[in-house]
């Protein structure tokens, strides 16, 4: 046993014969990049035949970095993100993005840099010398690439896994330390030899080591985004992806999507070509992004129109750009299961747009359909497992790797329900996340009526004596006058059932944890709050009791950030608690109200909305949604502008009318900020002409 996996057992029963066949292609991939990068030809190999984003030289072949990344996929991926873990690349805009250590250098000084430490870097790996490695500075800025070019040119000496976490996280199941600042190769070399030294694997292949390992031990998300993907308007490009086993899309003008290093930066360009287009550039640029790094493995669904499933599929390759396709260029390759094609009998309103995030739970009612039964009964299939929605498995591993965390945002984009969401997964009641809302608010319910987990709001007067002990007016008193009796807080009686039942979670959910004043609440039991300070005993000053909070306690905390910003709690706060950021959601509004689409409004608003206030005050998706839905209706549009937006947004600018116009534009005077009068009818155009039709802003 090691950490408490058997791998031994695992080892033994798995099917070495079955990676015979990828052995077989990882070598000809190898062989391949041999006879087209001989070892002794990259003294002298030009950079063109290197890098990234340019033409390579007639009948040469791929570039090295493009053969490494897209070409070898049996030789181990280093697929996802961007080219920059190439260390050097030539972006679409003309200019050489360069590592830091070569940033102001001539490209082909650069180059020679470069090219100099591979080749010290072969040499020193064939002389034996692998210490030699950690002096290349240049090098570490490209682990991933290094690490499986040292594979792939030295296969007696590396394994073909190269992620530095994925390796941290194999020399650990193997009972190795990993060093917290060692580079992909040194932990590959770590892995290797741990690997030499079980018996388990005498014998192995680095290939059949390293599908094991990611068979069983797989480090990555345990559950990723389900994409939905339009192949064309209406599907009318959907047999030539069947047929061809991809899924690809347009904005052909942007090039190759590897070479955009963030959001940021392809929504810059989004901007250069599609000018004020439609609102949701960045929105838009987050899930080109999303789709460039699908991973094989993940899942996706082709649709048409709203109501229609043509496929669910796997992603089982690469992206690639492919600049001679007429039309969408962009492609991933996606092993395709027709079988699960379907009418839908309710029109998924967020699907109008070629990208679209499906629910888990909505995914397995589209897998699990057959001829005689209906998609949509709204029930779990029995021996389906249940798989986690990405947001509820982040906090979770937070959890676990924290003890406690607080999940913080703009009010409105769902901290609360992710928490009890969080909640009900750690009750054993994931199977309820997808369910509709009258079903999950009766579980939670009854969760919460349990002894095991609790919800409790902070409030300016909450305090010590609510939360850990003090004494309180003792009602069942008989006698005269006002008696007083010690009395447990919530957190002392959760952690006093925790500390009798060791061999479960419990779990406290404070809502608007930054009401209260924290250092005060928790006292002296915020350094018990580490993991590692768990059951260390102390002294409570009010009863002299001993106390300590036992390890099988964990604290999720929700705060609004227009109420008071991170930057404003306690330190030692701070510091015993994981922050995850809960942000607009445009992809939650998906749909249309007449004219208005509802995503692009929610983004623009937001972007006017950060310029003139800052990201803090935002709107959260949730007053654009109605039972978990995205409003649909004018009469719903209009109250949720004049009711929820209209008056959060006049709050926030302390009437000040100006501030109002600049972030609302037309629908307010600009001398009064009085709202504009409209009709729900005229209400949807108005907000489409202001903030989706690429009109300017009141102060463009």
């Amino acid at each position: 046993m090691t950490g408490g996996v058997d791998v031994r057992a695992a080892a033994a029963e798995f099917d070495r014969r079955a990676v015979a066949e990828i052995e077989s292609a990882a070598e000809d991939e190898r062989k391949q990049v041999l006879s087209l990068f001989p070892l002794e030809e990259w003294t002298g190999l030009p950079l063109e035949r290197y890098a990234l984003g340019q033409a390579a030289p007639s009948g040469s072949g791929p570039a090295y970095c493009r053969l490494m990344e897209f070409g070898t996929p049996h030789l181990g991926s280093i697929k996802g993100g961007s080219a920059a873990k190439h260390i050097m690349y030539h972006h679409v805009s003309g200019e050489w993005r360069l590592a830091a250590p070569l940033r102001g250098m001539d490209p082909q000084d650069a180059w020679a840099e470069l090219r100099g430490q591979f080749v010290r870097a072969f040499e020193a790996v064939g002389a034996g010398d692998f210490e030699a490695l950690d002096d290349l500075e240049v090098l570490r800025f490209g682990p991933t690439l290094v690490t499986k070019s040292l594979a792939t040119y030295f296969p007696q000496h590396f394994l073909p896994i190269y992620a530095a976490e994925h390796l941290r996280r194999f020399v650990t199941l193997l009972g190795g330390a990993a060093d917290a600042d060692a580079p992909a190769w040194r932990r590959n070399r770590q892995l290797r030899e741990l690997v030499g030294e079980r018996v388990e694997f005498e014998g192995w292949t680095g290939q059949e080591v390293m599908r094991f390992l990611y068979t069983h031990f797989d480090p990555r998300p345990r559950q990723r985004t389900i994409w939905k993907i339009a192949p064309g308007e209406r599907g009318r490009l959907w047999a030539e992806c069947r047929d061809g086993g991809f899924i690809c899309v347009g904005w052909g003008e942007l090039g190759d999507l590897g070479q955009y290093q963030s959001d940021t930066e392809l929504k810059q360009a989004l901007d250069e070509h599609w000018p004020r287009s439609s609102g949701g550039s960045l929105t838009l640029a987050r899930r080109l992004l999303a789709f460039r790094d699908l991973e094989a493995g993940d899942q996706v669904v082709a649709n048409r129109g709203m109501d229609e499933i043509l496929a669910t599929g796997t992603v089982d390759g690469n992206y690639r750009f492919e600049p001679d396709r007429p039309e969408f260029p962009q492609v991933v390759s996606v092993n395709w299961d027709v079988s699960h094609a379907q009418k839908l009998s309710k029109p998924q309103h967020g699907w109008r747009s070629t990208f679209a995030k499906v629910d888990p739970a909505l995914f397995t009612k589209f897998t699990a359909h057959h001829a005689d039964s209906s998609p949509d009964t709204g029930q779990a299939q029995a021996g389906v497992p249940v798989t986690l929605p990405e947001d509820v498995q982040a906090v979770l591993d937070a959890l676990e790797r924290k003890g406690q965390v607080i999940l913080h945002g703009p009010p409105g984009t769902g901290k609360t329900r992710l928490a009890l969401g969080a909640a009900l997964a750690l009750a054993g009641r994931a199977d309820v996340l997808g369910a509709d809302a009258r079903q999950r608010a009766e579980t939670q319910a009854q969760m919460l009526h349990g002894d095991r987990i609790h919800l409790v709001t902070f409030h300016p007067s909450y305090g010590y004596e609510d939360f850990v002990e003090g004494f309180k007016p003792d009602l069942s008193a008989t006698g005269p006058g006002l008696t007083l009796a010690l009395a447990d807080g919530l957190f002392h009686t959760l952690c006093s059932r925790a500390a009798t039942h060791p061999e479960q979670t419990f779990l406290l959910v404070i809502d608007e944890i930054n009401r209260g004043d924290l250092p005060r609440i928790f006292g002296e039991l915020i350094t018990l709050l580490e993991l590692d300070k768990r059951n260390l005993p102390v002294s409570l000053p009010v009863s002299k009791r001993r106390f300590s909070v036992p390890p099988n306690v964990r604290i999720i905390g929700t705060m609004n950030t227009a109420d008071r910003s991170i930057s404003h709690l306690d330190a030692a706060v701070r510091r015993r608690f994981a922050f995850l950021p809960v942000g607009p959601d445009p992809d939650a509004v998906s749909g249309t109200v007449g004219p208005l689409d509802l995503a692009a409004f929610f983004e623009s608003l937001n972007t006017r909305i950060t310029r003139h206030l800052d990201a803090d005050h935002q709107i959260g998706h949730a007053y654009l949604l109605r039972d978990g839905e995205p409003i649909a209706t004018e009469e719903d549009l209009a109250a949720a502008i004049h009711h929820d937006v209209i008056p959060l947004l006049e709050d926030y600018c302390l009437g000040r009318a100006d501030l109002l116009h600049r972030v609302l534009g037309g629908l307010v005077d600009a001398d009064t900020g009085r709202p504009v009068l409209m009709s729900s009818q005229d209400l949807a155009d108005a907000l489409a002409t202001e903030f989706t039709s690429g009109a300017p802003g009141p102060d463009a």
